[in-house]
């Protein structure tokens, strides 16, 4: 009997170890990602001249005198930290807290949010996602040991990742400013397109303004939505309030994202940036 003790002390300590293991495993991939990030992140020189957006549509330019000043550092890293709801499914009433931490490069494009889902009481998920040299990637773990989704390049995870930063950087505004190589065109009704290419991706956003040139929302007509292995373009949008300054910088610090599905809108992430951190130079 004492024999056969000692082996299922063996066995469930063995097995523990191995979750661990795939546990510090996890946390060092998330690590490596933001690490890289980081180093391979180029100071941005030079300061924001409001003088570059006296070009562009009249929504846009309104937006960016009331974002930025002149003289401003431009922003070459941003580190946010975020607590909201995700729903997985358009049928859950129920939203599981979100807890994330979201690290952004100007020079080169780049993101990697690093997020912990209370899916059920004691039950949570881990999901990665991330933008670097022009590839995306999503990976997914329970209790950030059992893999669930591990997805990585092909033309609609870049492309999607890509609109993703490019709809995330009014936490970042300067990364907007033609200089940065963003292409504004007027599409009216206090609207206008933006265009940005990166490593061989190149996809537009319209963004919408509010009457003091707050970006109000960002939508694209057909971003790519996996379905069952497939992906299939479906109409998606992003909203923003409550705007205030950090740094002399002004930005919002509340979001929701939605789905535009045949049903309804699905909005499936919603928070708060209870943090913001930047680097310049």
């Amino acid at each position: 009997m004492t024999k056969i003790i000692l082996l299922c002390i063996l066995l469930v300590g063995g097995g523990v170890a191995a979750l661990w293991r795939k546990r510090e495993k996890w946390s060092g991939h998330v690590s490596s990602f933001v690490g890289q990030v980081i180093r391979e992140a180029s100071p941005l020189e030079g300061t924001v001249d409001l003088a570059e957006t006296d070009g562009l549509p009249e929504p846009v330019k309104r937006y960016f005198h009331q974002a930025l000043k002149d003289r401003l550092p431009l922003i070459s890293q941003a580190y946010l930290v975020q607590q909201g709801g995700f729903r997985i499914k358009p049928e859950a009433a129920r939203w599981a807290k979100l807890s994330a931490r979201q690290a952004f490069s100007s020079k080169p494009r780049a993101f990697v949010w690093d997020a912990t889902i209370a899916v059920a009481p004691g039950v949570s998920v881990r999901v990665c996602d991330v933008y670097q040299n022009g590839t995306g990637a999503m990976k997914a773990a329970l209790f950030s040991m059992v893999p669930l989704v591990d997805i990585e390049g092909g033309r609609e995870i870049n492309q999607g990742a890509l609109m993703r930063y490019l709809a995330e950087a009014v936490w970042f505004p300067t990364m907007l400013l033609p200089s940065q190589g963003v292409v504004w065109e007027d599409i009216g009704e206090n609207r206008a397109r933006a265009t940005v290419t990166d490593t061989g991706n190149t996809v537009s956003l319209e963004f919408s303004f509010n009457d003091e040139g707050e970006i109000v929302s960002v939508y694209s007509p057909a971003r790519y939505r996996e379905v069952n292995g497939a992906y299939i373009p479906t109409p998606w949008e992003g909203r923003f309030a409550d705007y205030t300054e950090v740094n002399g910088y002004r930005v919002p610090i509340e979001a929701e994202v939605a789905w535009h599905l045949p049903d309804g809108v699905f909005s499936y992430w919603r928070a708060m940036i209870v943090e913001i951190h930047y680097r310049m130079g």
